[in-house]
This record gives structure tokens, C-alpha cells and sequence, in this order.
């Protein structure tokens, strides 16, 4: 299929190259581990590129909130998010670009989370985000009918955009396989799949066998622990969710899908536990 084949001949060739000249190298055998950047919520991005750097995270996929300003929730909090989205100079993203850049990490996706309530200039925009960030891919909190409108944009800017599911499980939202399938219309070639494997757990069903039968449409896994039966997200290695079944399925089929760690559960200090979360899938990797 068209989509992850597409996507790995222009943003994972050049991956060798980059990890010879001064990146972070965050590849264990093979698998590509890194984090979204929604685990360092807690922190300003400059901050939380430095506890990337710290903790030795290679490869990184962008938590809006990292890159856009905080407005009030409400009505009118979303008209100023939507201003500042349509006005906003590029050279913002292109300097969000170079501080990754400079600390040795691959910005690999950008996660911009289209909505129903997205006009097609703000569905548009997003696109121009990801080419100012250099990212091939943009993941999404979406809605299931909202990935038609989607569709015709990332055709034309040649950008994936991986669905990201949550365990509730609404006709309108990313939870359950047929959810990912109505999305991708059988055959939509960058209408793609970001799992999320905690939540997958969480909402009943095996994101083990999930990632072998569809692993040609999956851009980016979110790697968390989570219980079944809607449970809470936990430690690593504390929960129902396989996660050293995914990392070891990567690793002997050769998936070149990055896993990227999404720090959740309650912990004392951030750093901490997201090098625990590092060190957990490197051990299921070594």
C-alpha cells in the first residue's frame, strides 16, 4: 500500500545519514524509540528539548501545545486559536525547526489535531506547518468524518496524517479498528494511523495484532501502559498493555515505525520517569 511506503522513501532514508552527523541516536536494535512531546506538558519547549536531550530521546512528535499560544477554553479562546493559526508567520514553525535541530533530535511528526470545527483554510494551515517543520507527517486527535475533508489537503501536500485513538468509544471518534477503516475509506493512501497502544488496551482490543495486520498504514505508535476495561494509564510494565510485545514485533519484523513514548501516569519528577519509560523499552528491546 501507498501510504507508509510513501512516507518512508522521503522521511526515513535520510535516517542513517542524520544519526552519523551528531544526532541523538535513540535506535535499539532497529526500533526507533522516542516520545511525543506531550509527556514534558509541564514545561515551555525550550525546556523540554533540553530533558529530551538529557534523558537521550532521538526522535521527537510535537505536542501542539509546545507551538501554540494558551487561550482561554470557550467560544472565544477558539476564535483567537483559530486567528492566531491563520496569521501566524511560518518562520515561527522554521525557528521551532532549528531548536531541534541544534539539539541533536529528529522532528519526525507534529501533531495537529483537526476537529470538525476546522474550516478548510485552518485544515489548509496545518499543512503549511508541516512543511515549515520539515515533518513528512502530522498526527491527529480527530474525528471520524472529518478525515474525508482531510484527505483532498494531504493528497496535495503529499503529508500522512496519522489518526490518533483514545479508548471512548463514539461513532464519531478514533477508538475501535472499524473507526480507523471508515476513516481511511479502504483505500485512502495519506490517510493513515497513529496508534496508540494504551489506549487501544484500555478500549479491549490487541494492539499487537492491530500492528501486524495494518503496520503499512501506522506512521507513529503513542507507547503507554494502560488497564483493560477502561483502566488508568500506570507505570510501564504495571499494566494490560503489551508493550514488549509492539517493541518486539518492530524489531523482528523490521517495522520502521518510531515508538514514541507518551508519559501519562502520576509520577514525582517528569525526567525521571520518562527515562524509566526509555529504559523499560530499550530492556524489552535489548
Amino acid at each position: 500500500m501507498l501510504t507508509r511506503r510513501v512516507f518512508t522513501s522521503s522521511a526515513l532514508a535520510a535516517l542513517p545519514a542524520l544519526e552519523m552527523s551528531g544526532k541523538i541516536n535513540s535506535t535499539v536494535n532497529g526500533v526507533m524509540l522516542g516520545a511525543q512531546s506531550y509527556s514534558f506538558r509541564d514545561r515551555g519547549l525550550d525546556e523540554a528539548i533540553a530533558a529530551m536531550k538529557e534523558i537521550g530521546i532521538g526522535f521527537v512528535e510535537l505536542f501542539t501545545g509546545h507551538v501554540e499560544p494558551k487561550v482561554a477554553p470557550g467560544k472565544e479562546g477558539r476564535e483567537e486559536l483559530r486567528k492566531w493559526r491563520l496569521s501566524t508567520s511560518l518562520d515561527h514553525f522554521r525557528g521551532v525547526r532549528r531548536k531541534f535541530d541544534e539539539a541533536g533530535i529528529v522532528l519526525y511528526a507534529y501533531n495537529y489535531s483537526f476537529r470538525d470545527d476546522f474550516t478548510d483554510d485552518e485544515i489548509a494551515r496545518g499543512f503549511e506547518f508541516a512543511k515549515a517543520l520539515g515533518v513528512k507527517c502530522l498526527t491527529a486527535s480527530s474525528n471520524v468524518k472529518t478525515a474525508a475533508r482531510i484527505d483532498p489537503f494531504a493528497k496535495k501536500a503529499k503529508v500522512a496524517v496519522g489518526m490518533h485513538n483514545h479508548s471512548r468509544i463514539h461513532e464519531n471518534e478514533f477508538a475501535t479498528p472499524e473507526s480507523f477503516a471508515t476513516a481511511r475509506n479502504g483505500n485512502s493512501p495519506f490517510i493513515a494511523i497513529n496508534l496508540d497502544i494504551g489506549h487501544f488496551t484500555a478500549a479491549n482490543f490487541d494492539p499487537v495484532k492491530f500492528l501486524d495486520e495494518n503496520h503499512r498504514h501506522i506512521v507513529t505508535l503513542h507507547i503507554k501502559d494502560r488497564k483493560k476495561d477502561q483502566g488508568a494509564n500506570v507505570p510501564f510494565g504495571e499494566g494490560d498493555t503489551p508493550i514488549k510485545a509492539v517493541l518486539q514485533l518492530l524489531r523482528s519484523k523490521k517495522y520502521r515505525i518510531p515508538a514514541m513514548i507518551e508519559y501519562e501516569y502520576k509520577g514525582a519528577d517528569t525526567v525521571a520517569e520518562v527515562r524509566k519509560c526509555l529504559d523499560y523499552c530499550k530492556a524489552a528491546l535489548a
